[in-house]
């Protein structure tokens, strides 16, 4: 019977876990799930909890060998040179975007179910994250940028779940707010000038080699403004967007502040580990069954299987201009 380790991120401040102990629950096979130790101590849940609920603790070592292992960040994972073939990867890869560590796991002959491509009933399993990290962001760059919100005029672009999350934000506490989306990226660089903030939150098509924002625009936004870059690819819709972190969460470029932590949600890590644990307790009892295939949402998500692409947007290596 297959098994899944659930390890701790050693991303910069990332506190967010994919399991809680209460998730484990009703589950088949709990002596499956391999807990890695003090995995919940960031959240004040002991080891305890989880061994109470039937799964096992063991140590970082045994975890990461282990049928499954499972990271939110996987893809920013340093463990995934130490993987070896047949086990599986399942948290958030995008492995479209960064060519180096996809040609590892082609390298290790790894297989990766994507979270960011499971699907269910044509909505993302993850919205309410995407949600969330759309509220994490604009609630700390606002602590950041020293204007209060009802003294700013705004503009969103995207009309997804994480645009959504910072219009709720926003609107909320007074700001006024207008949303673009990719139809009307030439009204919001004529109309750019007028904006406090602009918040982006578009998932960028890496196969653009233009900017929706380039540094020339840059030059007619306010003195001061502010750019909320929340889905913060480097060479993505920002030109002079490049993702920061929690100890330096901001740069300034052109005369204009930038935002761009990449892992926003972590923030609210209680709020969004109980989002993430409810989600990925529902795929337990399939993974650990071997059935990860079969599955009408994990099956669609396997973007490499056993080093192979299955995932098109992933064959086209921007950076190196070649296919795999």
């Amino acid at each position: 019977m297959p098994t899944i380790g659930f390890v701790t991120s050693k991303k910069e401040n990332e506190k967010r876990r994919a399991i809680l102990p209460d998730a484990l629950q009703g589950l088949r096979n709990p002596g499956s799930v391999v807990i890695e130790h003090g995995y919940g101590e960031d959240l004040n849940i002991s080891d305890q909890a989880y061994l109470d609920k039937g799964a096992r603790i063991a140590s970082r070592e045994e975890c990461l060998k282990q049928d499954v292992v499972c990271d939110p960040k996987i893809g920013d994972a340093e463990f995934l040179g130490d993987l070896t073939e047949n086990q599986t990867i399942f948290g958030w890869v995008h492995a479209e975007r960064d060519p180096e560590r996809t040609t590892l796991l082609l390298e290790r002959g790894l297989t990766a179910v994507a979270w960011e491509d499971m699907y269910q009933n044509g909505r993302h399993v993850f919205w309410r994250n995407n949600e969330l990290a759309g509220e994490a962001a604009v609630l700390h760059a606002l602590t950041l940028f020293g204007k209060l919100p009802y003294n700013c005029k705004v503009a969103i672009i995207g009309r997804g779940n994480t645009g959504r999350g910072a219009f709720r934000i926003l609107t909320s506490l007074g700001a006024e707010v207008t949303v673009y989306n990719r139809r009307t990226e030439k009204l919001l660089r004529k109309e750019i000038g007028q904006y406090d903030i602009i918040v982006n939150s578009v998932f960028w098509d890496m196969t653009r080699k233009d900017y929706l924002i380039s540094r020339a625009d840059l030059a007619r936004m306010k003195k001061p403004s502010m750019i909320v870059d929340v889905s913060c690819d480097m060479d993505g819709a920002i030109e002079s967007s490049h993702p920061s972190t929690f100890e330096e969460p901001v740069f300034m470029d052109s005369g204009v502040l930038h935002y761009a932590v990449d892992h926003t949600p972590s923030i609210f890590s209680y709020s969004v580990s109980s989002i993430l644990s409810d989600i990925v307790a529902r795929y337990l009892d399939p993974i650990t069954e071997g059935a990860i295939h079969d599955h009408p949402v994990l099956g669609k998500a396997i973007i490499i299987e056993k080093g192979r692409i299955l995932d098109k947007k992933t064959i086209i290596f921007q950076k190196h201009d070649r296919l795999i």
